[in-house]
């Protein structure tokens, strides 16, 4: 449909298509009817499928002990990859052409076997490609660690805060270059044309759109934070990931460098971090991130209203005027009710963990600590302890509104924006970060310690009304915490379709006003409980290791009974 699309002529009806949405119609047209056939003769990377269902299977157990939202879940197994073969059964050295191709033709096959990549589909080619990436990285690490040797002394705070430096020990400087490394494999192992021609889009249309007032000296910076803020809403990156396209955005040769190019930013790699650092937590960003999502919703919809019938829906710009409108309207509807679906879904399992949970924590920690200081266990206690939290879930998830009418006439017409010339809107100027003076933070931060004191009181006096135990009191204000901040990440998948502000109510204030300490403590804990993943470490370090060679062996095992029976 390329021709059909660019062609057609756009003076019949009253409304002219954007060359922007011509675009994505001819890129989701191509998506659907590739013009390339796969030759059969090049040889392609396989593996056994027999061996590979233990491999996947360890990956799904994997990935159960470790919260990562799932379409990152291949970059992070990218990571532990790298990580492993670099670091753990290897020393992270400049890597020679031959062991970077070793490396590669090892990460893809783990790859595959993981479920990560389709069996017998990847060409050969493919190892050459992802070999070029790990080399880069791994030779900028070796050059940095000349180039920078003094910075890993451990400087005292005073001193480092003076240098400036942004690396602090090696292993610090290789899980950076490792998240880039993976991002890279990444990007280049799953290439998307449709997804590059929505984001590219996206920018052109915002560069126009979004202007900046005059006293805010971010002009520079803008086109960047823009590109940066479509891939953290539309795309979903992670920091990892953002970081790969700031870390690309200064070095503009980073495709193919140069020896003097990997020596240059080598030398420079402690003040580039930091540089991306900053672009990464820029005064732009919650505005942009703000504007952003809600143009990411529009071309989501205008995705998902394309894909069904590229051609036809074209078409009824100038047969059916009205049918585009309808079209939107349904996708709005499939995608509500996708979410709540979601929605549910990951409460379910949420509530299930949770119970779990908590019931291994009573029978293990709960009552024998209560026991072991002297105090009474009291079953309504225990009651209370496993079943609140999983109960607050479910009602939160419960009262999670969908989005009315109201939000869908508002994405109709912003993707009435995306799709025709004549429905453009006046530029969008973002504000001045609004500062803060000194004196009102400390008056902030001194009512909201207030605050922090008065939700976590009175939670801890109810409980001791009804005869909790302080061992218990602890563990549930725990689990009240972490909930509550799960609560928060399962409804924003609802939340995220909703482009219409929500009317502020006395009631949701107050919540809000309350729950904001506990949350931010459930967000905390997250944190170093994600760095002090038990079973992650030990899957990581103990376990995988020896099981992936376990793998190889079993894989080369097959291959040479396949061949004796060959033979035969």
């Amino acid at each position: 449909m390329s021709s059909a699309v660019a062609e057609k002529h756009d003076s019949n009806g009253p409304l002219t298509v954007t060359v922007g949405a011509k675009k994505i119609f001819q890129a989701i047209y191509r998506g659907k009817h590739p013009h390339h056939h796969e030759d059969e003769t090049i040889p392609r990377l396989q593996v056994s499928d027999l061996i590979s269902k233990m491999a996947f299977y360890y990956e799904k157990i994997r990935n159960s002990v470790h919260y990562t939202e799932e379409h990152l879940l291949r970059k992070d197994a990218i990571f532990r990859i790298l990580k492993r073969q670099l670091v753990i059964e290897g020393s992270m050295r400049l890597v020679k052409t031959g062991d970077s191709q070793t490396i590669a033709r090892h990460l893809l096959i783990e790859l595959i076997r993981g479920g990560y990549l389709p069996n017998n589909k990847l060409p050969e080619t493919k190892v050459d490609d992802v070999a070029g990436i790990i080399h880069k990285y791994t030779a900028v690490r070796a050059l940095a660690l000349v180039e920078n040797a003094s910075q890993f002394n451990f400087f005292s705070a005073s001193d480092k805060k003076k240098e400036g430096d942004s690396f602090e020990t090696r292993a610090e400087l290789t899980n950076w270059l490792l998240g880039l490394a993976a991002s890279d494999i990444e990007e280049h192992i799953g290439n998307d044309e449709i997804s590059r021609t929505i984001v590219l889009v996206m920018y052109r249309m915002l560069e126009k759109r979004i202007e900046l007032p005059d006293s805010l000296p971010y002009k520079h910076d803008l086109p960047i934070q823009i590109y940066v803020a479509i891939y953290r809403n539309l795309l979903k990156f992670d920091e990892d990931m953002l970081s790969l396209i700031l870390f690309r955005y200064f070095n503009g040769d980073w495709a193919n460098p140069s020896e003097a190019s990997l020596k240059k930013i080598a030398a420079q790699l402690p003040i580039l971090k930091r540089v991306i650092g900053d672009q990464l937590v820029h005064p732009l960003s919650a505005q942009l991130n703000r504007v952003v999502s809600t143009y990411t919703v529009y071309f989501k919809i205008l995705e998902d209203v394309i894909r069904e019938d590229p051609v036809g829906i074209y078409d009824s710009f100038t047969d059916d005027p009205k049918a585009f409108g309808r079209k939107v309207r349904q996708a709005c509807s499939r995608r509500y009710s996708k979410a709540r679906s979601i929605l549910w879904r990951a409460a379910w399992r949420s509530i299930i963990y949770i119970l779990l949970t908590k019931s291994i924590f009573v029978v293990l920690l709960e009552v024998p600590a209560t026991q072991f200081f002297g105090q009474t266990v009291h079953v309504m206690s225990l009651v209370i302890n496993i079943a609140f939290p999983a109960a607050l879930l479910f009602l939160a998830v419960a009262v999670t509104k969908l989005p009315g009418d109201e939000n869908t006439k508002r994405i109709l017409t912003g993707v009435e924006e995306i799709v025709f010339n004549e429905k453009a809107r006046p530029p969008l100027k973002l504000r001045k970060p609004r500062g803060r003076h000194r004196v009102m933070n400390i008056i902030f931060t001194l009512i909201y310690t207030i605050t922090f004191f008065i939700s976590f009181g009175a939670i801890v006096w109810l409980l001791e009304t009804i005869n909790f135990s302080w061992v218990s009191v602890l563990i549930f204000l725990f689990f009240l915490a972490f909930v509550s901040f799960f609560i928060i990440r399962i409804r924003r998948t609802a939340r995220e379709w909703i482009v219409v502000e929500a009317r502020e109510h006395v009631f949701g204030f107050l919540v809000d006003f309350f729950s904001v300490p506990i949350v931010a403590t459930g967000k905390w804990l997250s944190g170093k409980f994600a760095r002090l993943n038990v079973f992650a470490f030990i899957l990581d370090f103990i376990i995988e290791a020896p099981f992936k060679i376990f793998i190889e062996i079993a894989e080369q095992w097959t291959r040479y009974v396949r061949e004796r029976k060959e033979e035969i």
